[in-house]
């Protein structure tokens, strides 16, 4: 069986397609599995999001340091007790 040469050059340009988009899965299957470049990606964002609107980024610090403070005196009125 012989091929004409249209369609060795049809064959030739699927290959070449196949091969830019295989190459493009393999791009994107790296970006996701490097784990590290993502969380500090993620943590840039998290970065930006705080420099632009800090409220609520204080605001939970802020409680949070309020309910520490919190359960240290409690433990230490249950321990005064005993």
């Amino acid at each position: 069986m012989t091929t004409s040469p249209d369609d060795q050059q049809e064959l030739e340009k699927e290959i070449e397609q196949t091969r830019e988009q295989l190459g493009q899965t393999v791009e994107a299957l790296t970006a996701k599995v490097d784990v590290k470049a993502r969380a500090q990606e993620k943590l840039g964002q998290a970065g930006q999001q705080i420099r632009k609107n800090p409220v609520p980024a204080a605001a939970t610090a802020g409680v949070i340091g309020a309910l520490v403070l919190f359960f240290l005196l409690v433990r230490r009125w249950m321990r005064r007790d005993n």
